[in-house]
């Protein structure tokens, strides 16, 4: 009876499975990855407005962090400037912070067109008293 390589890998593979052969766990998302590698004035994360609240500036628009599992984390925009050209693809974010005080948290937000000197063609400095809803004050 000849040898067959196909009857041989099934038998591997099913032994294999059968042995607790794990899947590899999922990617991180881009929002985990943003809060992993976030600095000090790149997150809040507490009380306002009554309610307990998430935030990251990730790339000059700040989100709210939704949910958390492990290495999936998913998150919703809740600011960016308004693109000064289109999508702003021609332009790289030259500074973002968040601060906070008793009165809400402050972001500050600057693109920059790329091969254009200074700071900058979109962005500025936004307040919020609950993390949602942001006011420009400059």
């Amino acid at each position: 009876m000849p040898f067959s390589i196909r009857p041989a890998l099934a038998v591997l593979l099913a032994a294999s499975m059968v042995a607790g052969c794990k899947a590899p766990p999922p990617e991180p998302t881009e929002a985990a990855l943003a809060l992993q590698n976030a600095g000090p004035n790149d997150v809040f994360q507490g009380v306002l407005d009554g309610q307990p609240i998430h935030l990251v500036i990730h790339d000059c628009a700040v989100y709210r962090i939704v949910s958390m599992q492990g290495t999936q984390v998913q998150w919703e925009q809740v600011l960016a400037p308004k693109p000064y050209y289109p999508g702003n693809l021609l332009t790289s974010c030259q500074r973002h912070s968040l601060t906070s005080d008793a009165q809400g948290v402050t972001a500050e937000l600057g693109r920059m067109a790329f091969g254009a000197g200074g700071c900058c063609a979109t962005g500025g400095t936004y307040r919020s008293k609950d993390g949602l809803t942001w006011t420009k004050t400059r």
